[in-house]
């Protein structure tokens, strides 16, 4: 590992390992997005569990290995380098346990973290069809009759949705309030009335199942509300702080594996008698993409270990994935444009790269709604 004031021997040890499982699943990444195939998704998830990078931040008295965010940032960067589909349902796995993790009781935490940190996996549902960067305004609601909450409506776009065993859902106890009357829930697979819909096809990060979810009158007991009602919406925003440095790390795995691509390729390719390496357009064309690398580290690492230091990193992490998943998007296509016409092809993954590297701009917050988000907070420190 390249030294660098935010990692110990302990992040190393996280990395090696999970370069090590990365491996084994770039065996099979070209294969899951070609088919669509969620179940090797789902296996490569179920081995995450074995080697106890599922459960990385759940702590150890819940079964996990209480590490803290930088390891679960080099876990997830290392492998979206092979597998971005296996990595974007590890995120949405890890959204889940957050929750619990941090709204949840003892008994709850007792309950849903051994077997999220071991082989169950996990999905968060806020997304709606009315809802998605404006996620106040959701329509799913939870009305509490006899002790227990019956939740009706409609999440859409929800990763792992098909394959999820514990999924996080945020609906209305109050409609009248807007976010503040948002509250959050656990729901397990099987519930009567919870309806899985269409597996989409998408762009990208095919292998991810991305799914609707239909809630028509699905009936949990009232000790499955994360917190307190209404608070729903503020566990909603913290979990999603740290998802967004999780997407500014995919983004930057993302992002070296398609400048190693390139690299490789243009000390490879000869054109005009030599090397294509040795042409000032190639060289220049990489030190732009190293610039972008190196800058998503830094602000990726930098947000990481400032949630590891308990402050406040809404800021950090919007700044973060910002550029990290914009900076991927332009690598991913100026190395496309350096393998020439082999980079468009299925030969090489630097095309199924970039077709991935599109979600890191939408998913867990717009591009635009990073930019209001950092915005309003100079606009506030001023």
């Amino acid at each position: 590992m390249e030294k660098l004031p935010y990692f110990t021997e302990v992040h190393k040890d996280v990395r090696d390992i999970a370069k090590k499982v990365a491996e084994e699943f770039s065996q099979t990444a070209s294969i899951a997005d070609e088919r669509e195939d969620y179940t090797i998704i789902e296996k490569n998830l179920k081995r995450l569990g074995e080697i106890g990078i599922l459960g990385l931040r759940v702590p150890t008295e819940y079964g996990g290995q209480g590490l803290d965010m930088r390891s679960y940032a080099l876990a997830l960067e290392e492998i979206a380098k092979t597998c971005p589909s296996t990595a974007l349902s590890y995120d949405a796995h890890v959204l889940a346990a957050d929750s619990i993790m941090l709204a949840g009781n003892d008994d709850q935490k007792k309950k849903y973290l051994p077997m999220l940190a071991k082989d169950k996996i996990g999905a968060f549902a806020l997304s709606e069809p009315y809802a998605g960067s404006d996620a106040a305004a959701l329509r799913t609601v939870a009305e509490l009759k006899n002790g227990r909450y019956i939740l009706r409506g409609e999440k859409h776009f929800i990763t792992n949705g098909k394959i999820a065993d514990v999924i996080v859902v945020f609906a209305k106890t109050d409609p009248t309030k807007g976010a503040k009357g948002i509250s959050a829930f656990v729901v397990e697979k099987g519930s009567p009335g919870l309806k899985i819909g269409k597996l989409e096809s998408k762009m990208g990060v095919r292998g991810s199942p991305t799914t609707q979810i239909f809630l028509d009158g699905v009936e949990i007991p009232k000790e499955n509300l994360l917190g307190k009602e209404n608070e729903g919406f503020k566990i909603a925003m913290e979990a999603l702080d740290i998802g967004r440095i999780a997407v500014a790390a995919q983004s930057l795995g993302i992002s070296k594996s398609a400048f190693d691509i390139a690299v490789k390729y243009a000390k490879e390719r000869v054109q005009f008698g030599q090397p294509i390496i040795n042409f000032q357009a190639i060289q220049f064309m990489l030190a732009d993409m190293y610039v972008k690398i190196k800058a998503s580290e830094n602000l990726t690492y930098y947000a990481a270990w400032l949630a590891d230091s308990g402050e406040k990193v809404t800021l950090q992490a919007s700044i973060a994935k910002l550029f990290s998943s914009e900076a991927a998007l332009e690598i991913t296509d100026k190395a496309i444009q350096i393998l020439g016409g082999a980079g468009y092809t299925r030969d090489f993954p630097v095309e199924r790269l970039h077709r991935d590297a599109k979600i890191m701009t939408i998913g867990e917050g717009t591009s635009e709604i990073q930019r209001l988000v950092i915005a309003r907070n100079i606009i506030t420190a001023k």
